[in-house]
């Protein structure tokens, strides 16, 4: 849209914005209230001049025009609200741009800047915004409005969900959260205004998420910044004694400094490099961190200082190691090459700890101006919207595959605490870095699994994963991995996700994709089991059987609340309602008779309407592992709420004292004749405990073509000792001949299978 017809078009709402009653700013942070004209008038004035010389630096004249008349359509709406401080609401949406403008976003980011609540503040609709000043502004102002407009049952609920709208608006647009960071760092600094509950509620929100998300975008100057502003707000008295205690000891350890100052500004160039030496210290929150998780007092926190050598090429970063390290001692173990191997965020450097002058450690950082620049504004350094044709590098291929795999979790989870569960996962630990057979380097969280490797490579690897190679050694799924591990993964297209990896996986996209797949897998697998149900119940009741648009399904949907036919056969497999009753329903009028203990106890009689069991239907249909029954023994099967059918032996004490209780949800089971391999069941060995037992007894089950998958061992300090096995047989009959297997060894005494 033109400039002139933009102004143009602009003009009417401006006059009908002046008509409109202020509402209520609700914005976490940013507390804003409206004012009687006469009462309480601050004297302060937001001025745009200095905004404005900063992006003339870097826009054409045209775009700092429609940044200017997207201020004053933002100046209009904001009329007459001002913030908790006092000042005019405007200078609160003049800050947050002006951090923009320190990034060089481009005009239309710097433009929703200005704009960002509007939509929120004062219910200035989208289309309204688009038509103003374009689709791109509007879609980023609605990705940073709040959902206020909806009701939510909780606080949690309703943070949870905004959070989830803004994080998918930044997946499809880096900008939002760009735009989100500047607001909340604004916020943080104006913090004093609001009342201390609700500082350190927000301080809460933004060491938890706004935080690590500037920590995983490389925005490092920010993500310490807010660090310390949080660190203020939750605790102000320890900050502030903190803040005097580093002040003071700025004063004693100045000597030091200019000793180690002076020594790197003499060595380097004698060593033929031209290098910006510059010292630093850490940041408090960074100082309290360490306090409390060493649990040192401050005099015992020595590594406060570090210094931070820039130099032109890369190669000049290690020849300046190679220097510090003749002037200084290294410590051991403090080394770290974040050049050859990036964080996640991109950020390159070389890191080591050398033993400074009175025995005072010293952090050193070697990096190129282009890392340095990096380091602090990361993504926003190399801003991915300045040209659309430019080429990815390896810092924005690693934001748009994050970026992206927010998207993928979006598509797998519904709730949205469970969104932000998984994302929070990925906001920030300690990575650890691991080679694939084909050399490449993956990065994944400190504690992760082989299991979260395969995910990361891709889903259809994590989904068929059945063992790891770590090393070129075999290993379990379970195992930690650790930096410079080389992992491969084995996979079986028979495999499929085990809810146990929940209990170990770290990374949010393998927690996201198990979930997915044991829900998306349950729910099918319930409704053809229900199917199953449904189809011998028909049989049972000499009923025909629906069509699957059979009017009846409607009616009996709406009627027990389900939302369709698949979901009524899902909660049938899975025992929330029983197959007689929903049968019944199609049963003519003179036929719909209750269901009575007689009447079941006739329909379960029946052989001939058994269900045929496999023993590898999956979630639906389950072993029952009180007995662990196999192909060839009596077996029942009992329908248990939200497990679907659980299949026990005849005699199993378990399902005998469940039958007399609920007599109606048990079915006849019978075992198909082409069954699935590798079932489990226990035995109880007691042997004479002598020397190489247990080695006799394993390779006769080996031998017997069986597998020990559990051992444990019961010894009283007696003669002879108890083996608790359980082992993988294919048939009772297989399991006899294991039995016979290590009767051979001559130390056996005795065998019992568990059977309850």
């Amino acid at each position: 849209m033109a400039f002139s017809s933009l102004r143009g078009a602009s003009s009417g709402l401006l006059a009908a914005l002046k008509k409109r009653p202020r509402l209520r700013r609700r914005q976490a942070g940013a507390s804003a209230v409206s004012k009687p004209a006469a009462e309480n008038v601050p004297n302060t004035i937001a001025s745009l001049a200095p905004l404005t010389k900063i992006i003339s630096q870097y826009l054409d004249p045209k775009d700092v025009e429609r940044v200017k008349e997207a201020y004053r359509f933002a100046d209009q709406a904001h009329l007459g609200q001002f913030r908790a401080s006092g000042e005019p609401y405007i200078s609160h949406p003049i800050a947050v741009t002006e951090v923009c403008a320190g990034w060089k976003l481009d005009a239309d980011s710097l433009m929703a800047a200005l704009l960002h609540d509007v939509m929120e503040d004062q219910s200035i609709p989208k289309q309204d915004l688009a038509e103003k000043f374009g689709a791109d502004v509007a879609e980023i102002v609605d990705g940073l409005s709040k959902l206020d407009r909806l009701e939510f049952a909780t606080k949690a609920e309703q943070q949870a969900e905004s959070f989830r709208k803004m994080l998918l608006a930044m997946a499809r647009d880096v900008r939002v959260i760009l735009i989100k960071l500047a607001d909340r760092l604004h916020n943080m600094r104006t913090l004093d205004a609001v009342n201390p509950e609700k500082r350190r509620r927000i301080a809460r929100e933004t060491l938890d998420i706004y935080s690590p998300i500037a920590h995983r975008l490389g925005l490092n100057a920010l993500f310490r910044e807010l660090q310390d502003l949080c660190f203020k707000a939750t605790y102000p008295n320890r900050y502030r004694v903190l803040h005097k205690a580093v002040m003071a000891a700025r004063g004693n350890r100045r000597e030091v400094l200019s000793k180690i100052t002076e020594a790197a500004k003499a060595a380097l160039p004698a060593a033929g490099i031209e290098a910006e030496v510059s010292g630093r210290e850490k940041s408090l929150y960074s100082i309290y961190t360490k306090m409390t998780e060493q649990k040192k007092s401050f005099s015992d926190v020595l590594d406060i200082y570090g210094f931070r050598i820039i130099v032109h090429t890369l190669p000049e970063c290690y020849l300046a190691l190679g220097t510090m390290h003749q002037l200084y001692r290294p410590v051991p173990g403090k080394f770290k090459d974040y050049i050859a191997i990036p964080k996640l965020n991109g950020y390159q450097s070389l890191h080591t700890t050398l033993v400074g002058p009175y025995g005072t450690p010293v952090e050193f950082q070697f990096r190129t101006r282009e890392m340095d620049h990096v380091a602090e504004e990361g993504v926003a350094s190399h801003w991915l919207y300045k040209e659309e044709d430019v080429t990815l590098n390896n810092l924005q291929k690693r934001t748009h595959q994050w970026l992206q795999s927010l998207l993928d979790i979006q598509s797998q989870t519904g709730d949205s605490g469970e969104f932000l569960e998984h994302v929070k996962v990925d906001l920030f630990p300690d990575a650890v870095y691991v080679f694939t057979p084909q050399g490449k380097i993956i990065s994944l969280p400190r504690g992760a699994t082989p299991v979260d490797f395969a995910y990361t490579i891709h889903t259809d690897i994590g989904n068929q994963a059945i063992a790891s190679k770590i090393n070129g050694e075999f290993s379990p799924l379970r195992t930690e991995l650790r930096s410079g591990d080389a992992v491969e993964i084995i996979t079986s297209p028979a495999s499929r996700p085990s809810a146990q990896w929940l209990n170990y996986v770290r990374t949010g996209r393998a927690r996201s994709e198990i979930r997915h797949y044991l829900r998306t897998v349950k729910y099918e697998e319930s409704v053809a089991f229900g199917q199953r149900l449904l189809n011998q119940a028909f049989d049972k009741l000499k009923l025909p059987h629906p069509v699957d648009d059979d009017p009846e399904w409607e009616k009996l949907a709406k009627g027990s609340g389900a939302s369709s036919r698949e979901e009524i056969l899902a909660d049938i497999g899975l025992g929330k309602r029983l197959a007689e009753v929903v049968a019944r329903r199609f049963a003519p009028e003179n036929a719909m008779l209750a269901t009575t203990a007689a009447a079941v106890d006739e329909i379960t009689s029946t052989a001939n309407t058994a269900i045929l069991i496999h023993g590898n239907e999956g979630q639906a249909v389950q072993l029952a592992p009180c007995c662990g029954p196999l192909p060839g023994d009596a077996i029942i099967g009992g329908i248990r709420l939200g497990h679907g059918l659980v299949v026990h032996m005849e005699e199993c004490a378990v399902a005998q004292r469940q039958r007399a209780r609920e007599p109606e949800r048990w079915i006849p089971v019978a075992w198909d004749t082409n069954t699935a391999r590798h079932l489990s069941t226990r035995l109880d060995v007691t042997v004479l405990n002598e020397r190489g037992v247990l080695g006799r007894i394993a390779a006769e089950i080996t031998d017997a073509d069986s597998n020990i998958i559990h051992l444990t061992m019961q010894d009283d300090a007696t003669a002879t000792g108890v083996l608790h096995l359980t082992v993988q047989v294919d048939s009772r009959k297989h399991l006899a001949q294991v039995i016979r297997a290590i009767r051979h060894v001559p130390q056996v005494q005795k065998i019992v299978r568990l059977k309850g």
